[in-house]
């Protein structure tokens, strides 16, 4: 039977990369906002269709669900209250969706405050098969969240102190999606996805200026401070004060810890930050 699958945020980072890797394995129902659907790019031929999505409007997930048999789920970051996605999960149950795979965060198991672990916890009790995702912290926020403090003032600015990350590229993400959503054994599942190495920002910064041909330098700020930037660059509270819990955990040495997983399901070593860097070097210069 070929599956079709919902990908919610599919012209995301890791949702593109996730329609992507799909690409000839299963009809791709791919999940906009009403106002990404209002301008659509061109859809590929791999794509079934585009469907107008939002876990807010009943109208829109209900209509978006109807024939699915997977989705692959992603929590907004504009959304931190995981009541807000409830109802899009009962109601995948209620279409005959027949798992659920989410994409959580690397220690949401441990870390019970995240919005991740709340949503965890609701697909654990709703009766869909899961398989939670979590990777750890993605190389692609260099070049999009981070990419104008990079371009622009040659600084990476988070506060992640000393600590090492396992930083994974949202390619390798989007590969194991496919997999786990085409391929049985991963139902009622959860795996933990890191690159194959841990890095500081210092080392990260060290990298890019190779790569780039100039100084980058890494400003390692204070908590207080990131918050007052990222404020004042039009962030709301909710989605900075994930950011500073993510990053925090670096800071605290809580980051740095590898896994096999990503080989292991791959078949193969996962993206390294220096290939990374180099593929994206574009949009640092």
């Amino acid at each position: 039977m070929t599956e079709r699958v919902l990908v919610t945020g599919a012209l995301g980072n890791v949702g593109g990369e996730v329609v992507r890797a799909l690409s000839g394995k299963a009809l791709i129902r791919a999940a906009l906002t009403p106002w990404e659907y209002e301008e659509p790019p061109a859809k590929p031929d791999d794509i079934e269709r585009y469907v107008p999505f939002l876990f807010e409007d009943p109208g829109l997930y209900l209509e978006a669900l109807e024939g699915v048999t997977r989705l692959f789920l992603m929590r907004p970051p504009h959304i931190s209250a995981p009541a807000v996605i409830a109802p899009t999960i009962e109601a995948a149950k209620q279409a005959g969706v027949r798992q659920i795979v989410f994409l959580s965060l690397q220690g949401a198991e441990r870390n019970r405050v995240v919005p991740h672990a709340k949503i965890e916890s609701l697909l654990l009790t709703c009766g869909v098969p899961y398989t939670f995702l979590r990777p750890s912290f993605f190389m692609q926020n260099l070049s999009t969240q981070h990419r104008d403090e990079i371009r622009t003032r040659n600084e990476i600015f988070v506060p992640a102190g000393k600590g090492k990350t396992s930083f994974i590229d949202v390619r390798d993400i989007g590969a194991v999606a496919a997999k786990t959503l085409t391929e049985p054994g991963h139902d009622n599942r959860a795996y933990t996805l890191t690159g194959s190495e841990a890095l500081d920002y210092f080392t990260v910064a060290r990298m890019l200026s190779d790569e780039l041909g100039r100084e980058i330098r890494y400003a390692n700020p204070s908590l207080i401070r990131f918050i007052q930037r990222k404020r004042s660059e039009g962030l709301n509270w909710g989605f900075v004060l994930v950011m500073t819990g993510i990053y925090t955990t670096a800071r605290l040495g809580r980051a740095g810890g590898l896994t096999s997983t990503v080989s292991d399901l791959l078949g193969r070593p996962p993206i390294t930050m220096a290939q990374f860097l180099h593929d994206f070097r574009d949009v640092w210069l």
